[in-house]
């Protein structure tokens, strides 16, 4: 039956081409953005999934300059470190040499002074992003030998964890502004009394342990008054060890550090593939298949002109209607 009220054809049509025109627009949203899920609405599940991860991800990237900080801070210890190590073996040979009876040992300490000088400098100079390590107040209100870097970041059943690598550089440190004296380069060599009878060894002024004032440090003898007597001839070779025993302790501070830095390394590099692979997961999640799309768009393109061509044929029918009233 025709009906001059109602074209069902092109009701069908009109209903076909609107659907057809919100499926072009949707594939041609997702080609431009390049993503399936790009609000709430297109899928909420994966949006909520992805849109917290991307959150996550922010904060993973906050992590890795916060990694990366701790290691240029960990590196510029400890190439102080290692210099301080070659400095202590540069007055470790001195000594060795001061033992001979023919050495001029006040022109050794001529030299060894500048290496005690060095040491402190060394120490003093290992300074990035206004710490350091190495020379300390430990008697400071805000001191703490505790050094923490933020090493991750993670979500477990809704409850986020962050996640610190720390430092104890009491292991390491060097000189301590403090009266107490706890730097490596500030400790008493074992065995060495500068008043024990018989002995020229002497104390740099002001560098004397504040634990013993009889006792010298690595940073605070002065051998330029030693002469070839028994006594300082002994007293020499204590202080020798002494100063090799410094050296091993310096050797295990570095190891220490070294693993530490070693650590560091590995974490950042973790928190780099941890973060790519959160990126690949997202993607999964919500990126447009464009291969996929494109075929899409291609085949709705297709039914847009059909239903626009069936709607046309659908109203034209309307004209024949006209020819059932020709005389």
């Amino acid at each position: 039956m025709s009906s001059l009220l109602t074209n069902a054809s092109a009701m069908t049509a009109l209903q076909t081409l609107t659907a057809t025109n919100k499926n072009l627009t949707a594939a041609q949203n997702r080609i431009s953005t390049g993503m399936r899920v790009s609000t709430a609405s297109d899928n909420a599940a994966y949006w909520s999934i992805a849109t917290t991860m991307k959150s996550d991800n922010e904060a993973l990237s906050a992590v890795k300059d916060a990694i990366g900080l701790g290691a240029a801070t960990i590196d510029t210890m400890y190439t102080a470190l290692d210099t301080t190590k070659e400095i202590v073996t540069e007055i470790k040979k001195k000594l060795v040499a001061a033992r001979d009876a023919g050495v001029d040992r006040a022109k050794v300490q001529t030299e060894i002074t500048d290496l005690q000088n060095q040491l402190k400098a060394s120490a003093s100079s290992a300074v990035f992003n206004g710490e350091n390590w190495l020379s300390v107040d430990s008697s400071a209100n805000d001191y703490n030998a505790t050094r923490a870097v933020v090493a991750s970041f993670s979500r477990a059943g809704g409850v986020v964890t962050i996640d610190k690598i720390d430092i104890d550089i009491s292991q390491f440190h060097l000189f301590d502004a403090s009266t107490t004296g706890t730097g490596l380069f500030d400790k008493a060599l074992t065995g060495v009394d500068t008043t024990a009878t018989g002995v020229n060894l002497k104390s740099r002024t002001g560098a004397a342990p504040d634990d013993n004032s009889d006792s010298v440090s690595i940073y605070g003898f002065d051998i330029s008054e030693v002469t070839n007597s028994a006594d300082d001839l002994a007293m020499l070779e204590k202080l020798t060890a002494g100063v090799d025993a410094i050296l091993n302790q310096l050797t295990d501070s570095i190891s220490y550090l070294g693993s530490i830095k070693n650590r560091v390394d590995i974490q950042n590099d973790f928190v780099t593939a941890l973060s790519d692979a959160i990126t690949r997961g997202i993607g999964q999640l919500v990126d447009a298949n464009m291969e996929e799309e494109s075929t899409k768009l291609q085949a709705l393109q297709v039914q847009q002109q059909l239903g626009i061509q069936a709607l046309s044929i659908a109203n034209s029918s309307m004209q024949n209607v006209l020819s059932l009233f020709r005389g």
